[in-house]
């Protein structure tokens, strides 16, 4: 168990849905006023909802990206949203979407200073160039997850599949940063 306990916060929830059917954009166009869609520069229309306050792209192929979401349950809140607001704008499903979260960023703070020069070495699977980029990237193989870690303590992890694995990650960094007398304490 570390000495200080880590402040963990969810930034983005990033889950992608698939329709299993081709959606006309130019329809979802003219039932929603509100959305955005140039097709000469992206392929995909924009639907922002204010609660939860998302961005889901909507491809013609069916598929979607829901990004924004603060948690797993919010991002599928949003997209069963989205399809409902399709649906009441006259857009035929048919059957649910298979959704599922292909990202969580979180960032955290270990309430330390971390020697990067050493933990470069100590921790294996890193990258750190100074000149480059000011944080030292961790490349964690359970959960596989990518760590980025700056001096002040603080981190950011991406790639995590769940809400657990970057709690998971995240303790598991911090107790190895611990016991090789990596992180101090002021």
């Amino acid at each position: 168990m570390p000495r200080v306990e880590a402040s963990i916060r969810i930034e983005n929830v990033v889950g992608t849905a698939t329709l299993n059917q081709r959606i006309d954009l130019n329809a979802v166009v003219k039932g929603n006023p509100g959305v955005e869609y140039r097709p000469e520069q992206f392929p995909g229309l924009v639907f922002r909802l204010k609660r939860p306050k998302t961005a889901t792209l909507i491809f013609n192929s069916g598929k979607m990206v829901c990004t924004g979401a603060k948690s797993e349950k919010e991002s599928r809140r949003a997209v069963m949203k989205v399809v409902k607001e399709l649906k009441k704008s006259g857009i035929i499903i048919i059957g649910k979407p298979e959704f599922k979260i292909v990202n969580t960023v979180a960032s955290a703070s270990l309430g330390g200073l971390i020697d990067l020069e050493r933990s470069a070495y100590s921790l294996g699977r890193t990258m750190y160039e100074p000149e480059q980029f000011p944080g030292l990237i961790y490349r964690m193989d359970e959960p596989k997850v990518v760590i980025l870690i700056f001096a002040s303590g603080k981190l950011v992890c991406t790639g995590a599949k769940k809400e657990e694995d970057v709690h998971e990650a995240v303790d598991k960094l911090h107790k190895k940063l611990e016991e090789e007398e990596l992180i101090y304490y002021e």
